[in-house]
This record gives C-alpha cells, structure tokens and sequence, in this order.
C-alpha cells in the first residue's frame, strides 16, 4: 500500500484521483492535515507551480508523527490548467483564478465566474478558433524531499458556445474532448476518467510504482 497525501483540499479531485489510482494507494487529502501549510502557486509553469507544493508539503509533513512510523509517506501535488488557442494559451497556470481582477493574485475564483469570462472572451471565435486542451502536471515527491518525478497528461478538445452538464468541476461544463460531442461535464465520472489530463498523468504514475514493485 502507497501512502499518499494529495496536495489538494479539493474533494471533487480527491475522489477523482482516487478512483483512477484504485487500490494500492492510500489517498490522504489537506482536509485531513488541517495545519498544513497554503503554499502560494506563483510559479510561471504547471511543472514550477505542481513541484514547489510537492516539496513544501514533504517537508512539513516530514516533522510529523505520521511520517516517522510504518509506510513511508509520498507527496502528490499537481497544477493543471486550460489552455486555448484562441487566447494564445490562455488561461493557463492562471485558470483557477481567471476571473480575478489581478490574474497573478492568492485567491481563486468561482468556477462560475471563470467560465463566464471565458465565454465572453471567445463569444465571436468562429469554431476553427475554439481548439482548447486540458494539461496536467503532478509533482511526486519523497518524505522528506528528494528527488521530484514529474508526469504529465493533456486531454485535447474544445470550448463549446455555452455550458453542458452539471457533472464534473472548473471548466468541464464547457470542455468537449477531441472525437465527441459532450462536454466532460455531460459525462460520468468513469467515462471522464478514461480520457481525461489528470488521468493520463496518473495512469503514467502507476506505471512508474509498477514497474519499481512499489
């Protein structure tokens, strides 16, 4: 059994990491450490943002009683984002906090008012205009810290003229993946968990714990 805390307070995530690395792993989120540190993601890339969280948070929890006792710990962390054609990559590392009157700011944003403005940023992109993908980079990192591996997934699609589905999380309602028609939104949690980005990273995550007997 791997024992991972997942950089994340976000439950929607959690579950979704979880159910895609299945058993095997023992998924701890930052809602069961409510002392962990906010690490702030001012990082220029996803792989800057994923890695600065991952290091931090093996070093705290490194002082833990939880890490000096039975399975050592890893740190999962990850950064992903939105990236479209239109905006030139935009929103990228920003996409939490796209809405925000200072894109660089601490805070996010509702998913809500993130896909208000990417709408109305691309309400007169003609459809040859509207290519997006999702891409995803997690940061696994030892405790306490050493080495950081990285893996990397992208999903690619496009943004849709108005939202579809309530499933999902963030921009999903607006997302359809390349080949189909319905928005990751539309879909069920199985069905997104085979072509999603933060699948693909994990799925090559598990081939690296694979292939090391892990």
């Amino acid at each position: 059994m791997i024992k991972l805390l997942v950089a994340t307070r976000n439950r929607h995530k959690l579950e979704e990491i979880r159910a895609i690395l299945g058993p095997g792993f023992e998924c701890r989120s930052l809602e069961d450490f409510p002392d962990a540190p906010r690490v702030t993601e001012d990082g220029r890339t996803f792989a800057e943002n994923a890695e600065k969280k991952a290091r931090a948070l093996a070093q705290w929890l490194a002082g833990r009683p939880e890490a000096r006792s039975g399975q050592p710990w890893l740190v999962l962390a990850d950064d992903s984002g939105l990236e479209t054609d239109a905006l030139d990559g935009a929103p990228g590392v920003c996409s939490a906090r796209f809405a925000a009157e200072e894109a660089d700011g601490p805070e996010n944003c509702s998913d809500a008012a993130n896909n208000a403005k990417l709408l109305r940023l691309l309400r007169d992109a003609p459809p040859e205009r509207r290519g997006a993908r999702f891409r995803c980079v997690m940061a696994l990192s030892s405790v306490p810290p050493g080495e950081t591996r990285f893996f990397e997934g992208v999903c690619e699609g496009r943004i849709l003229e108005a939202p579809h589905g309530t499933g999902g999380f963030g921009y999903d309602p607006l997302f359809a993946p390349e080949g189909g028609r319905r928005a990751f939104a539309e879909m069920s949690a199985e069905e997104k968990n085979r072509l999603s980005h933060r699948a693909r990273a994990l799925a090559a995550l598990k081939a690296w714990a694979r292939d090391r007997g892990l």
